[in-house]
């Protein structure tokens, strides 16, 4: 088997992952890249070019950085991607669509796209591919247990373990993956050693705390980061704080709740019966605000899940505010106007005086250690990183590292001695 990283070795997103065996090539991952890297325009043999009848690609999640470019590849290239993952992906192409010609032409081409069971082994050509169910603040992420020519190679994608879903990991692991031979794993958080130490369910204890505390309340984070939105969700309901959302963020909270077959037992994404989100009713391209609805504001207080831009801005501004707490649940640097990812249109929406809750979406490194241990691989790819050298650095001394450049090819063969 042969392993090329097209993109990503040195570089958070936009990563691109070629696995061959044989001539078939399996593909993981194609999006755009993150802002402040040197855009680099790929032509890769089986992906967007060429002969493409023994190639596919798979989708670990529905983030821009994973999967955006897609409308670029030809129609004969078979596509994978989770169920749930992409009605979310199609909600969010139709809601920014009309205006967003890129994301329109995604949402065209994800409509011939196939999708998986977790845990259920598909084949393509040579190779045998599982996904693996993970916990990410994208919902419905995987990884993927890759097996060609004798080898076992696990693709991780973008994970974490402190999220609502990560104590089943373990479970997950054994039950699907086991040991492997090769291990291409994110390395998103090697720079941020405190990222992910607060957990969602901490977060969403400040949450409830807060909601107790403040009546009127405002929360700027992801429309698609599922976990959080329902965690806030419940935390509203415990302090008795009607939840509010607009039109398009109820729909992608209906796309997964109590539908999901994956976490259908999980009361996390279920509404309580008569307390579903409230939605935000529009008149033409405004938020309706009359007077019963700010007497009901008044008297009750609120919890409003809001995105920036002018709509909510006007919202807010005739609405009931003495003593109003926001809450910027993001990563910081869309506020930072040093970081080449800063909105201004959210950073406009933001008041200074924000509190800020918030955890990451990726893996701490000592739950990476614990996955190595567990895992046990003859060599580690790190990908998903802007410091492969630290990772190296801190891992080295226990597992072997292979420190890959773009466009690099590693033959994975069998160690010698299993093949006696």
């Amino acid at each position: 088997m042969n392993i090329t990283i097209h993109r990503g070795s040195n570089q958070i997103g936009g990563c691109v992952t070629e696995y061959e065996s044989n001539g078939w090539k399996l593909f993981v991952d194609y999006g755009e890249q993150l802002p402040g890297y040197a855009v680099t325009s790929l032509q890769v043999e089986g992906l967007t070019h060429g002969d493409l009848s023994k190639s596919a690609l798979l989708i670990t999640h529905y983030h821009g950085d994973h999967v955006a470019c897609i409308a670029d590849l030809h129609e004969e290239l078979p596509i994978y991607i989770g169920q749930t993952a992409k009605g979310i992906l199609e909600g969010l192409s139709e809601h920014v669509g009309y205006v967003d010609k890129k994301q329109k032409a995604l949402n065209i081409r994800l409509k011939s796209a196939n999708t998986f069971t977790p845990g259920v082994s598909l084949e393509c050509g040579e190779f045998q591919i599982t996904p693996v169910v993970m916990d990410h603040s994208a919902f419905d992420a995987y990884a993927f247990r890759i097996e060609a020519g004798g080898l076992k190679v696990f693709h991780t994608g973008d994970f974490r373990t402190h999220g609502f879903r990560s104590s089943k990991l373990p479970q997950v692991i054994e039950k699907y993956v086991g040991r492997v031979d090769y291990l291409v794993c994110e390395a998103t958080n090697v720079c941020r050693p405190v990222a992910g130490v607060m957990s969602e369910h901490e977060l969403q204890t400040e949450f409830v705390k807060a909601f107790a505390e403040n009546k009127y309340n405002v929360v700027y984070l992801s429309s698609t980061n599922i976990d959080r939105l329902f965690g806030l969700y419940h935390a509203a309901l415990k302090t008795g704080r009607p939840f509010y959302v607009d039109g398009y963020q109820k729909k992608i909270m209906d796309i997964v709740a109590g539908k999901n077959r994956i976490w259908g037992k999980s009361r996390l994404y279920r509404y309580k019966e008569g307390r579903e989100p409230i939605v935000l009713h529009r008149e033409g391209d405004e938020f309706r605000v009359n007077d019963k609805f700010r007497d009901n504001l008044s008297e009750n207080g609120y919890v409003i899940i809001a995105r920036g831009g002018r709509r909510f801005d006007s919202l807010l501004s005739r609405i009931p505010s003495e003593g109003r707490k926001t809450y910027f649940s993001m990563w910081r640097g869309y506020l930072d106007k040093s970081n080449v990812a800063y909105s201004s249109e959210l950073a406009q929406s933001v008041p200074v005086n924000y509190e800020y809750l918030h955890t990451s979406g990726h893996c701490d490194m000592e739950s990476l250690d614990w996955l190595f241990s567990t895992l046990s691989p003859r060599a580690i790819i790190p990908i998903h990183t802007d410091n492969p050298r630290a990772f190296a650095d801190l891992f080295c001394d226990k597992w072997p590292i292979l420190m890959m450049q773009d466009g690099e090819t590693f033959r994975a063969i069998k160690d010698p001695l299993d093949m006696e």
